[in-house]
C-alpha cells in the first residue's frame, strides 16, 4: 500500500471516529437538555402544590382560630348562665340557665371561690380529696384567661382549657403542617432548593443543599445569586399570607453529566491512540521484518560477485594494468564490502566504537567528490586542528552521510554548493547538512522520513527512512529538518551524543 494510500485511510479512520464522537455529544446535550427541562417543570408543578398547601393550612388555622374563638365565646356564657343561676330566684327561667350549664359536654370547666378552693367541676375527673386548684391541675387550666364573676359579694373564678375535639383537631393542625414543612425541606424533585422570605434575605426552608453554603450573610447571597443566575425565582405563597420566594438551581446529577462528555471525549480520545498507536506497532513492525529480511538478502546476495571481484582486482594486478585503474577498482571493491557490511547489520544491535568523527565525514565527502559532478562545490566547516571523539558505528554514520550527500546531488541536479559544519557543546556534537537544490515544502519535513515517502520516480524512500533509524535508534541521536526553502535549498541537522547511550 502506498503512502498515499494509508494517509488517506488515517484521515477517513479518524473522520468516522470524529463523526461518531460529535453524534454521541450532540444526543448526550440533548439528553441534559431534556433532563434540565425535566428538573425546571418539576420544581414548577413542585411550587404550584406548595401554594395549594399553602392556602389549605391558612384555612385550616383560620378555621381553628373560629373554633377557639367559639369556645371563649361559650365559656363566657356559661359564666353568665352559672351568675344567672345563683342570682335568680326560684322560677322557670332557672331551667334555661340550668340546661345552658348541663348541656356543656365538651369543655373542661373547673370554678373555685377567690382562695381557688374548688366549687364545682364539669367534664374532668378529679379526685375527691382535690380540693384546691393548684400545682399542675392549675398549670394545665391556666393556658386560657379564666373568667372572673361576683355573686352576692363572694368572688368567684371559672377555668376551663380547650376541648378535647379542639385538642385533637390542632395536633392534626401540626401534623399536617410539619408535613408542610418537611414537603419544603426534603422535597422529591432532587434539586437543590432554598426558600427565603419576602426580603430575600432570612431562610425560610432548604433542601439538597449544605448548610455551609448558607452560612454567613455573604455565602447566603452568593448562593442565592448563583440560584438566580441559573433559574428565576419562584414565588410562592405561605400560611398567613407570607410572601416567599423559591430559588433551584440543576440538581448534582444533572451537573455531573455535563462533565460526562469530556470524559467520554477523553476516552475515545484515548482509545482511538492506543488503536492508532497498536496499528502503526504492527505497521512498523511488519516493515522492520520486511527492511530486516531485504537487508540480510542483500548483503548475502553482495557476498559472491565481492568475491568474485576482488579475485579479478588480483588477475589485473598480474597481468599489468595501470595502477591507477587497478587501484579505483580496489576502491570500489572495498566499497561494495562496507556496503555488504551495513546491510548485514540492520536488525541487529550494532557494535558502537571510539571514533573521529571529522576524519569519517571527510572520507565520505572525499569518496563521493571523486564519483558527483565536478559543478558541485563541497565545503567543510570543521573546528581547526582538533578531533571529535564520539561513540559511532563508523559502517552506519558512514551511509548517513553519504544517503545525505546523494539526496543534496539529486536535488541540485549535479550544479550548486554541498556544506557540512560541524560544531561542539559540553555534551553534545551538531552537524548541519546543506545545499543549495529544489528545497522541501515545509508541509512534507516529517514526512520525507516515513518509510515509501520519495520524491523521486524511481525512489523506494529508504533513504532517509533508515538514515533516521541510524540515528536516532542505534546512535541516540536526532535528525530533522532544520530549514528548508523551495528553489534555494535545504539544511538537515544532526545531533550526537559525545558519549552514546547504546
Amino acid at each position: 500500500m502506498s503512502n498515499y494510500n494509508q494517509t488517506r485511510w488515517k484521515f477517513i479512520f479518524l473522520a468516522v471516529a470524529v463523526f461518531l464522537a460529535v453524534i454521541a455529544l450532540w444526543q448526550m446535550r440533548n439528553m441534559v437538555r431534556q433532563i434540565a427541562k425535566e428538573e425546571q417543570e418539576k420544581v414548577r408543578i413542585w411550587a404550584e402544590a406548595i401554594n395549594k398547601k399553602s392556602e389549605m393550612v391558612t384555612r385550616i388555622e383560620t378555621f381553628f382560630k373560629e373554633v377557639r374563638r367559639e369556645e371563649r365565646n361559650r365559656m363566657s356564657l356559661f359564666v353568665e348562665a352559672q351568675r344567672k343561676l345563683i342570682e335568680q330566684p326560684l322560677g322557670s327561667e332557672i331551667n334555661f340557665y340550668t340546661r345552658f350549664i348541663t348541656e356543656n359536654n365538651i369543655i373542661p370547666v373547673i370554678v373555685t371561690d377567690e382562695n381557688n378552693q374548688i366549687q364545682l367541676t364539669k367534664n374532668i375527673d378529679i379526685p375527691d380529696s382535690v380540693k384546691v386548684l393548684s400545682g399542675k391541675l392549675l398549670m394545665d387550666f391556666s393556658q386560657e384567661i379564666p373568667f372572673s364573676y361576683v355573686v352576692y359579694g363572694m368572688h368567684f373564678r371559672i377555668y376551663y382549657k380547650e376541648s378535647k375535639i379542639y385538642t385533637d383537631l390542632r395536633a392534626m393542625l401540626n401534623e399536617y403542617t410539619q408535613s408542610f414543612l418537611s414537603e419544603i425541606t426534603d422535597n422529591t424533585v432532587f434539586v437543590p432548593v432554598l426558600i427565603t422570605d419576602s426580603s430575600q434575605t432570612k431562610v425560610i426552608a432548604y433542601g439538597n443543599i449544605s448548610t455551609q453554603q448558607l452560612l454567613g450573610k455573604e455565602q447566603l447571597q452568593h448562593t442565592i445569586s448563583n440560584m438566580r443566575s441559573e433559574n428565576q425565582p419562584i414565588e410562592i405563597i405561605l400560611p398567613n399570607d407570607q410572601k416567599a420566594y423559591v430559588f433551584y438551581e440543576q440538581s448534582y446529577l444533572l451537573k455531573s453529566m455535563k462533565y460526562f462528555p469530556i470524559i467520554y471525549l477523553f476516552v475515545a480520545f484515548v482509545f482511538i491512540l492506543v488503536a492508532y498507536n497498536l496499528f502503526n506497532t504492527f505497521r512498523t513492525s511488519e516493515q522492520n521484518k520486511l527492511w530486516i529480511g531485504m537487508s540480510k538478502e542483500t548483503a548475502h546476495q553482495l557476498g559472491t560477485p565481492i568475491s568474485s571481484l576482488l579475485a579479478w582486482t588480483e588477475y589485473m594486478k598480474m597481468k599489468g594494468f595501470e595502477d591507477e585503474m587497478v587501484t579505483e577498482v580496489t576502491k570500489d571493491v572495498d566499497r561494495l564490502e562496507i556496503i555488504a557490511q551495513r546491510f548485514s547489520k540492520i536488525g541487529s544491535l550494532p557494535e558502537l566504537k571510539s571514533m573521529d568523527l571529522l576524519e569519517t565525514l571527510e572520507n565520505a565527502v572525499e569518496y563521493l567528490k571523486k564519483r558527483s559532478s565536478r559543478q558541485i562545490n563541497y565545503h567543510l566547516n570543521f573546528p581547526k586542528e582538533k578531533k571529535i571523539c564520539i561513540q559511532a558505528n563508523v559502517y552506519l554514520l558512514h551511509w548517513v552521510i553519504e544517503n545525505l550527500c546523494k539526496n543534496a546531488i539529486d536535488a541540485m541536479a549535479g550544479v550548486g554548493d554541498f556544506t557540512i559544519d560541524v560544531e561542539e557543546t559540553e555534551k553534545q556534537v551538531i552537524i548541519d547538512v546543506s545545499d543549495t537544490g529544489k528545497g522541501i515544502p515545509k508541509k512534507f519535513f516529517k514526512r520525507i522520513f516515513t518509510p515509501g515517502y520519495s520524491s523521486k520516480q524511481r525512489g523506494w524512500g529508504l533513504g532517509l527512512s533508515l538514515t533516521k533509524r541510524i540515528v536516532e535508534d542505534y546512535h541516540g541521536g536526532k535528525i530533522f529538518v532544520k530549514s528548508s526553502v523551495v528553489g534555494k535549498g535545504t539544511t538537515f541537522r544532526i545531533i550526537l551524543k559525545k558519549k552514546s547511550l547504546l
